[in-house]
This record gives structure tokens, C-alpha cells and sequence, in this order.
């Protein structure tokens, strides 16, 4: 059950991300549902999958959990290490600086890093095809990217210098809660100190 819901919300989320690329299905369902419709019918689709695949791997977790292999405890270390810049990076997206302006998708290289460092941490089959789904439509996304005529979403200022350092003060804020709180009680898995 857990498995199946895991797959489900995958397929929503990562299915409705994709759906964007596709930018004359994007305008077609635009002009159907007008703009607002649209938005709204995205964000409940993209809402139901998260909520379904953490639902899902949940339970799998629990009571479906399938080994493929024991990744080194070194591998721990190397994911806690790398998901710091991966905030970092996302922060940056929002929060423009020449971070952003030098990687122009800081929220994709941010996801692709994450979604990577947890692929070297866990060696369960669930945990490869969440991670591996993700980095997946990462990768996919920023190739697509590559090839559209427009940036795909509303232009938000770019900074100097002074961004990329609030970026990532804020990005080490938004680490440690995430390492500290938010990981260990939310998911159920301590990060530190294992």
C-alpha cells in the first residue's frame, strides 16, 4: 500500500512539474481554466502528490522496507555535508544575487544536489525511486529549460553581493533547522550525531 501511494503521489507531482515544460499544453489548459483556474488546479494536484508520496514512503518506511544495498556510514557525513550549499541554493533562487545570476536555476541545482546526497545515504528501493525520480525530473527540467522561449515564471530582482550573503546566512538558518528539527521529527530520522 505504502509503495503504491508513494508511486501515485510521485507521478502527480513530478507529472504536473512536467506538465509545465510542455508549454503549448500549458497554454491550452491557461486558456481553458484562465490563469487563476490554472494555478489553482496545479498547486491542489501538486498538494494531493506530496501528500500522497510522504503518505507513501511513510508507510513503506514502516512496513514495506526492501534493502538493495548498505551505503558506507561515510556517506551520512557526505549528505549532511552536501545539503548544506543545497539550501543555500534554493534561498538563492529567491533571494537573487550573482549566485543566481551565475547559475541562472539555483533551485534545480539545489533540488539535483539534494535529491543526489540522499541517493549516496540511502540504499532502500523506496528511497532510490523517490531521490532517483527527483534528481530525474531535475535534470530533465533544466535541459528543458534550455530550449524555451520564455523563463517560465514572473522576473524577481537581482541583487549585488549583498544577496548571496543573506542567502546564506539565511540558508544556514534554514540548514540547522532542517538538520536539527525538522528532520528528525518530521521525517523520523536523526541526522546528527548518528
Amino acid at each position: 500500500m505504502g509503495f503504491a501511494l508513494l508511486i501515485l503521489g510521485l507521478a502527480l507531482v513530478l507529472g504536473v512539474h512536467v506538465l509545465t515544460t510542455r508549454r503549448d499544453l500549458r497554454a491550452s489548459l491557461v486558456a481553458r481554466l484562465g490563469e487563476g483556474g490554472y494555478k489553482v488546479a496545479f498547486s491542489v494536484v501538486a498538494i494531493v502528490g506530496i501528500a500522497l508520496a510522504a503518505k507513501g514512503f511513510s508507510v513503506y518506511r514502516a512496513t514495506e522496507w526492501i534493502d538493495i544495498w548498505h551505503p558506507p556510514k561515510a556517506m551520512r557525513h557526505l549528505t549532511l555535508a552536501l545539503m548544506l550549499p543545497a539550501v543555500i541554493l534554493v534561498v538563492a533562487s529567491y533571494i537573487r544575487g550573482r549566485i543566481f545570476a551565475k547559475l541562472k536555476h539555483p533551485m534545480l541545482a539545489g533540488v539535483k544536489l539534494w535529491a543526489l546526497a540522499h541517493l549516496l545515504a540511502n540504499g532502500d528501493l523506496g528511497s532510490i525511486i523517490l531521490f532517483g525520480s527527483v534528481l530525474a525530473w531535475a535534470v530533465y527540467d533544466r535541459i528543458s529549460l534550455k530550449h524555451r522561449a520564455d523563463a517560465g515564471a514572473p522576473p524577481i530582482p537581482v541583487g549585488g553581493i549583498g544577496n548571496d550573503l543573506i542567502a546564506v546566512a539565511v540558508g544556514v538558518v534554514a540548514y540547522l533547522a532542517l538538520a536539527l528539527a525538522f528532520h528528525p521529527l518530521v521525517i523520523g530520522v536523526p541526522v546528527v550525531g548518528v
